[in-house]
């Protein structure tokens, strides 16, 4: 397993962030299929401390659509992630984002942020 350690940059108001933790790996594919992996990200906290971290323990098999692309065309590096919704947890600098993945797998991210603007519903 390789650790992954993320210290965010402080906010004024970290309750209008969240990250989104992207794990995946580069693959030599074609560019017209859509890829993922199976697996999943577990949350666990830190016996004695209290701190959570974030492990995958295997990245499953590849799966794909099936796409017809010519023999011919050359084949591309890309990031293919673990499938389903995105995995967004609490933005806190204080505390590191620590993440296990076994040797190979990357990890990468991204910060959401809440517009300030709130719209209202129409009834009915």
């Amino acid at each position: 397993m390789v650790r992954y350690v993320l210290q965010l940059p402080k906010q004024d108001d970290e309750s209008a962030f969240k990250v989104e933790l992207i794990v995946g790996k580069t693959v030599l594919l074609d560019a017209q299929n859509r890829y993922f992996f199976s697996g999943k990200i577990q949350q666990e906290t830190i016996k004695g401390w209290g701190f959570t971290r974030y492990n995958v323990s295997q990245l499953g098999p590849m799966a794909g659509t099936q796409i017809a692309v010519d023999p011919n065309a050359p084949k591309v590096n890309r990031f293919i992630t673990l499938g389903g919704e995105p995995y967004l947890i609490r933005y806190n600098s204080r505390l590191p984002v620590v993440v296990y993945v076994p040797e190979g797998v990357e990890v990468r991210y991204r910060i959401w942020k809440v517009d300030p603007e709130m719209k209202g519903v129409e009834k009915g």
